[in-house]
């Protein structure tokens, strides 16, 4: 109503502007004027009270209503839908939304997420604006993520960003319980590496779901920063189609050793292996194995051993990590190969061979290799773990 008392239309949303402070700033009201949705901007607003909008003036312009850039209503963006309480680590739904004169001017405040807000809210008509509000369960709004914004998505803030501060085993929780939409939503949120580490804690079946509900280019990116190992495993549980397609946003040799991974069988060394190896050669000097060390890509806190090769590319030895860094770093990597040779497996040996050499080694990892015993994958202990134990939390294993 404006400041002569007459009602001016029917409030159909509350606007605020999206950006990077922690709290919304209120912009304006959409009001329903007859068949119009009309805009009515902050500064014409005078008051804002449960169940009505009073206005400074007793003429305001009404102009139709546009979303600019930067804007969310709340109504329609944000009530009713799934939201993360990263304070409490779980997902909720907006049953209602509070709003607070600041010195900064009137912000998006909290929100309430509990059963009798809902319930407030289901009451028709003027029973619905007689009901008090009795909040039951508010969360700070700093404590919130929502998923969507004005253009989609919401991308994290640069610094403090709630989701964050939450755990990959924390965000794969999340993820389970969240619908298709919000779970695409969060998944596009999250740097390549953070969702690379939540895909790995979730089941294949489910990673699988997530890289292909994702935006191609950036389920590219996660497949390139997940273990090589568990990318291959998300690649199994899709169809060649959408494999394929996942592939081809990689450059080909990625592709390429991403794609031979998945076709090997999960329960075999070939399907259980990551590629990525430090490899050297016997007339190496330990400084320059130190600089391959350096520049290679991180394998899960893994990477243990160098794998040392002739001139044919045949294994010769596996060479600790602490060896290398005690060693003289102008002596070659010759001065330390010797007995015992090291234990290798098959990259089609069964699981239980693999169990076998494990304990036979009783090492962090095992090299694979191939008929011409060519290195071509290393298992961690850490992954024949996964294999073997079921995900009690999950209430399925890791693989078949």
């Amino acid at each position: 109503m404006n400041r002569a008392g007459a009602k001016v239309g029917r409030v159909a949303d509350v606007v605020v502007r999206w950006d990077e402070e922690r709290y919304p700033v209120f912009t304006g009201v959409v009001v329903k004027v007859g068949g119009r949705r009309v805009f009515i901007q902050a500064a014409d607003v005078d008051r804002l009270a449960s169940g009505r909008v009073e206005l400074r003036s007793a003429r305001v312009a009404l102009e139709d209503y546009e979303r600019r850039e930067g804007e969310v209503l709340l109504v329609n963006d944000i009530l009713d839908h799934q939201l993360v309480d990263v304070s409490g680590a779980r997902v909720v739904r907006a049953a209602d939304l509070y709003l607070a004169a600041l010195p900064t001017g009137t912000r998006l405040v909290a929100v309430d997420v509990g059963l009798k807000a809902m319930a407030r809210r289901m009451v028709p008509g003027r029973s619905r604006r007689k009901a008090v509000a009795h909040p039951t369960a508010v969360v700070d709004w700093a404590e919130i993520q929502p998923f969507t914004g004005p253009e989609g998505p919401v991308r994290l803030r640069e610094s403090d960003a709630p989701l964050q501060r939450l755990r990959p085993d924390q965000l794969a929780d999340l993820l389970d319980d969240l619908g298709r939409a919000e779970r695409s939503s969060l998944l596009a949120q999250l740097d390549a590496e953070v969702a690379a580490d939540v895909l790995e804690e979730s089941p294949p079946s489910r990673a699988a779901e997530l890289l292909q509900e994702a935006a191609p280019d950036h389920a590219a990116e996660v497949l390139l920063a997940m273990e090589p190992d568990e990318a291959a495993e998300a690649l199994r549980e899709v169809d060649d189609d959408t494999r394929k397609r996942l592939l081809s946003r990689l450059t080909t040799p990625e592709a390429v050793h991403l794609d031979a991974l998945a076709r090997f069988s999960a329960d075999t060394a070939g399907g259980n292996m990551t590629n990525r190896l430090v490899i050297a050669r016997p007339s190496d000097t330990m400084a320059e194995v130190r600089e391959l060390l350096r520049g290679a890509p991180a394998a899960g806190g893994g990477l243990d051993a160098v794998v040392v090769v002739d001139d044919e590319g045949r294994l010769v030895d596996d060479v600790s990590v602490l060896e290398l860094l005690l060693a003289d770093p102008d002596a070659a990597l010759s001065t330390l190969i010797g007995p015992p040779s090291p234990i290798v497996v098959h990259v089609s040996a069964r699981l239980g061979e693999v169990l076998e050499r494990f304990i036979d080694q009783r090492s962090n990892s095992i090299v694979v290799v191939d008929d011409d015993r060519r290195p071509v994958g290393r298992i961690l202990a850490d992954d024949l773990v996964d294999v073997l134990v079921p995900v009690l939390d999950r209430g399925e294993p890791r693989r078949p």
